[in-house]
């Protein structure tokens, strides 16, 4: 199998759990990530970063990067539609099916049981993502500035309800000043 057959085949497994929004793709991302030596857990970090400054959904943004990583132009293009275009089919049934059986006590109670988990499958990506870039866990236990900006972020989104973007950009800025430092 040739690289783009690769980022083809690897990618278009990554649409089905984007239900719950791009973050939810990111256990099976890194999965795909290591088992093909494609990038570390430091770069596919990076790479996420990255996407989520950049406008438009964060699994399009991500597959786009990765995939230019990993093969170029072609590599990018691939990975951004092999996310993609099942994604855009399937929410055009999905649209036709709700509209015709949002009611149906079935339909609801499906979707009643697919945001815990979902929210599940982010908070593991995001406890993963924090264990392997040693922000926790690890020889140190505990980074001490990370995880000092890690809450502040948490705090100043639920409390002004900021744009993710605004303090994507400050944590930046404060990533130099603590680099610097």
């Amino acid at each position: 199998m040739n690289m783009i057959e690769s980022i083809l085949f690897a990618f278009s497994k990554l649409w089905i759990v984007i239900f719950g929004g791009g973050y939810a793709m990111l256990p099976l991302l890194q999965t795909e990530m290591q088992d093909h030596h494609w990038l570390s857990v430091s770069q596919l970090t990076d790479s996420i970063a990255v996407s989520a400054m950049a406008p438009g959904p964060i699994a399009t943004n991500t597959a786009a990067i990765v995939g230019f990583k990993i093969d170029g132009v072609w590599g990018a293009v691939v990975a951004s539609l092999a996310i993609t275009i099942p994604s855009l089919l399937l929410i055009l049934l999905v649209g036709k099916l709700l509209a015709k059986f949002q009611e149906h006590p079935n339909f609801k109670a499906a979707f009643y049981g697919l945001r815990p988990a979902i929210v599940g499958v982010i908070l593991f990506a995001a406890i993963n993502f924090a264990v392997s870039n040693h922000i926790i866990g690890g020889p140190g236990i505990l980074d001490i500035k990370s995880s000092i900006l890690m809450v502040l972020g948490f705090i100043v989104l639920v409390k002004t309800k900021t744009h993710p973007m605004y303090l994507i950009l400050t944590a930046a800025v404060i990533g130099i000043v603590f680099a610097m430092v």
